[in-house]
């Protein structure tokens, strides 16, 4: 097999970014959407499935699962980004064209991901 740096990057990324849910909830906390219940919980699971999905991209016989299911927490993840968006508190005072540039983002990571659907 060829060796695949990117898939070997975004790999690392999402388990890094996986364990932050654990090492600093409390970052996560403030730009989950308060109208979903159970913040707390939502944080642990995103962070444990990011873990998962990181683990499970590295091996060919599960990186179809994986990427789907980076996908879809992705596409779940956009309602964080609107939120941040349109909620001053949940902004964390970053600015607006940074925040709409994550959002930017989101999708260019779905893309990634998609490539490894295949």
């Amino acid at each position: 097999m060829t060796y695949l740096w990117h898939l070997n990057l975004m790999a690392f990324m999402f388990f890094i970014f996986g364990i932050y849910h654990f090492v600093n909830p409390k970052l996560y906390l403030k730009v989950i959407p308060s109208y979903l219940p159970q913040p707390k919980l939502l944080n642990y699971l995103a962070g444990f499935f990011e873990i998962l999905f990181a683990i499970l991209l590295l091996h060919s016989e599960t990186r179809f699962y994986a990427a789907i299911g980076i996908i879809l927490m992705l596409l779940a993840f956009l309602m964080t980004h609107f939120y941040m968006l349109t909620n001053k508190k949940a902004s964390m005072r970053l600015p607006r064209w940074f925040l709409v540039i994550r959002i930017l983002l989101q999708f260019g990571l779905i893309y990634w991901a998609y490539q490894y659907v295949n």
